[in-house]
């Protein structure tokens, strides 16, 4: 399973991050001690929504749409 979850910083709440994972609570660990340099300057991180994908590349692609300015339109309209 391919999880693409979006994760919500509590430090500043306007803050989101966009990622995929094999295993969702490792990551989110991970996220939060600060060992992604993209996210450790805003943690904590709260996971917003998660999606479960069995094919590996609609999650990459689903991903990466949500990386877009559209994707990210329309994350915050309905997830």
């Amino acid at each position: 399973m391919r999880y693409v979850y979006i994760l919500k910083s509590l430090f500043n709440p306007e803050h989101f991050y966009v990622g995929s994972t094999n295993d969702l609570d490792r990551r989110l660990a991970e996220h939060n001690a600060g060992q992604s340099v993209h996210t450790n300057k805003y943690k904590p991180w709260a996971i917003k929504t998660y999606l479960a994908f069995s094919d590996v590349e609609k999650a990459d692609s689903f991903e990466a749409f949500l990386k877009t300015g559209n994707g990210r339109i329309f994350a915050k309209k309905r997830l």
